[in-house]
């Protein structure tokens, strides 16, 4: 299979309408080819392409921020020359000034398949700002690691945020061309817009789904996704970082496990059985212990879960993984019903806000689990209505 970087530098004549053109590009770390040449690099060489500027998402274009809200500076490319304009910096827009020195954004950023991965977010604002001010974006598309499945409650209207583009599910089974496809027609961009597709890409397609498994090399697309197994756990595990249970930074595994020094983590195991074994298919909770090296609960040893979603124990259709992680606070919300679960900060600069509620895009989920009433059938009945008419709705951006 091509992705839509390799198609774009081995077909001339999809480059063609940007000739004479002054052309940028948006990408990170995982913004490579197919024999691992990074597009910066792949761009610039091509003879009938003038690239004028370069800009970085959040953790740069380099990958080299670890955390969240650690921000990048504007520098000059030392190779090329241009300059690499940071849109997690002073910015989280492009400024006039940038944008004066492209025609034609090409973005090629590498998603999880989750709502709150901020690239999603940052490619809305290019998009919304190209409209603004005449230029036309391409994106470059790449596969959805998470395949097609839906999950999760839609964003409620007046939590939008930096991790929280528009009114979708956590999982929304989109790729990232597709994703721009939604907002140039709910946000009413006239623009030019156009989608350099992939060829082959067969997201029901075993063992990888989403992912190429054995025919493109995972690259991070940020520090702390590692793997195909974390993309798969990430609409669920995204959630600790709302939380006080160490979510696996500073661990070989981050975002596959949670845990913390003061919960019995086979007791949470048993009691998410209990409640809703139904909520488990597809994957496979194994008690683990951790030390993390950095970020919560750095240096003590943790009791924790990790969330199995490699062959055999994977199944791609039963596995949801927002159901999972919901239940395991859920259980901890019973068996320690006074437990500090939830972390009160400025979660991407979300001030008055639980950092768990800006990440679901309401209060939903988290009046859900510490409702001692509530039921995974209550979760369900708020949840299966956005599924499905999430399912209906994006079926006009569809590519593949």
């Amino acid at each position: 299979m091509q992705f839509g970087l390799d198609r774009f530098l081995h077909d001339a004549s999809l480059r063609a309408p940007l000739r004479g053109k002054r052309v940028a590009l948006l990408a990170h770390p995982a913004s490579v080819t197919a024999d691992l040449t990074h597009a910066l690099d792949a761009i610039v060489a091509l003879p009938d392409i003038t690239l004028s500027a370069a800009f970085g998402p959040q953790h740069g274009i380099k990958g080299d921020k670890q955390d969240n809200m650690m921000e990048s500076p504007d520098v000059i490319d030392p190779q090329h020359g241009i300059p690499i304009f940071s849109l997690y910096g002073e910015v989280r827009r492009p400024t006039a000034a940038m944008l004066d020195t492209f025609d034609v954004l090409l973005v090629d950023l590498q998603d999880l398949g989750c709502r709150i991965y901020t690239f999603i977010t940052t490619l809305r604002y290019v998009l919304e700002a190209a409209a603004q001010h005449g230029k036309a974006i391409w994106v470059l598309d790449r596969p959805n690691p998470a395949g097609r499945p839906i999950e999760g409650l839609t964003l409620r209207a007046g939590w939008e945020s930096f991790v929280g583009a528009g009114a979708m599910p956590m999982r929304h089974g989109l790729t990232m061309g597709e994703l721009g496809l939604w907002f140039t027609r709910t946000l009413k961009l006239d623009m030019e817009y156009r989608v350099i597709g992939m060829e082959g890409w067969q997201p029901d397609l075993a063992p990888g789904y989403g992912w190429p498994l054995g025919k493109r090399e995972w690259i991070n697309p940020s520090p702390n996704a590692p793997n195909l197994s974390m993309a798969r756990c990430y609409a669920g595990t995204v959630m600790l970082e709302g939380a006080t249970l160490s979510e696996g930074r500073g661990t070989t595994r981050p975002l596959e496990l949670f845990g913390a020094p003061d919960i019995d983590a086979r007791a949470v195991i048993n009691t998410m059985q209990t409640l809703a074994p139904h909520w488990l298919q597809g994957c496979v909770l194994r008690e683990c212990w951790f030390e993390p090296t950095f970020h919560k609960h750095m240096g003590k040893l943790c009791a924790g879960v990790q969330i199995h979603v490699e062959a055999p124990h994977y199944h791609h259709a039963a596995f949801r993984p927002w159901r999972v992680q919901a239940l395991a606070f859920k259980a901890i919300r019973q068996l320690y019903p006074d437990y500090p679960l939830w972390r009160d900060f400025p979660y991407e600069y979300e001030f008055g806000k639980l950092a768990i509620d800006v990440i679901n895009g309401s209060p939903l989920l988290r009046e859900w689990v510490d409702n001692a009433q509530a039921t995974p059938a209550d979760l369900d009945a708020l949840a299966l209505p956005d599924e499905h008419a999430w399912e209906i709705s994006r079926q006009p951006f569809l590519l593949y």
